[in-house]
């Protein structure tokens, strides 16, 4: 299985500029390490992750997300992500970042529910019968010993990753948005690895 760091050769003609991600995560160490981990070394992509704080409710989120596109030039064919897990947060706490991301096409929401950590557990399993959000961390730590809130990129193969977006996909299909045991992290993935390869 191949690793992500791998030499890249451009035929003449290529574009020079690198599609960029923008991403604002509910988290401060594992969603952004995981998502620099899929540009690594990457000519065609770059990710600039809006890390999470203390504040992690969608609203406080989607702030940090309007202030770094005030900063930020997009360029057409760039995109702006929302990575934001179903926790405890109800849907009218929702219902703003659905509304930002159908105010233009290159905008996109990766729901998880429960957590990230599904995201994670399907690079490694089919990610059933899982009853409540403390069962993806544990069934996590059976793949990545240790884990706690933290991923060394090491832990995931290009072939896991692919994996992983396949097992989500039919996880989702036919299933309302936002049920327990699904992601919708595998489209923001899929834009990655679509541009990046």
């Amino acid at each position: 299985m191949g690793r992500f760091r791998r030499s890249f050769s451009r035929t003449y003609g290529q574009r020079s500029y690198k599609k960029l991600f923008v991403i604002a995560t509910e988290g401060k160490k594992t969603e952004p390490a995981y998502f620099r981990m899929l540009a690594d070394s990457s000519k065609l992509v770059k990710i600039k992750c809006i890390k999470g704080d203390a504040k992690s409710a969608p609203g406080y989120v989607l702030k940090r997300m309007v202030l770094c596109l005030q900063e930020e030039d997009l360029q057409k064919g760039d995109e702006a992500w929302i990575v934001i897990d179903q926790d405890q947060w109800e849907e009218h706490q929702m219902e703003t970042l659905f509304v930002w991301e159908k105010a233009t096409e290159n905008r996109g929401i990766a729901l998880s529910n429960p957590n990230f950590e599904y995201w994670l557990l399907l690079h490694f399993e089919e990610g059933t019968k899982l009853a409540h959000a403390e069962d993806c961390s544990r069934r996590l730590k059976k793949y990545i010993p240790g884990y706690d809130k933290g991923i060394d990129p090491g832990h995931f193969t290009s072939e896991q990753v692919r994996q992983a977006v396949e097992r989500a996909r039919a996880r989702t299909k036919g299933k309302p948005a936002a049920c327990f045991g699904s992601t919708s992290v595998y489209r923001l993935v899929e834009n990655i690895l679509t541009a990046r390869d």
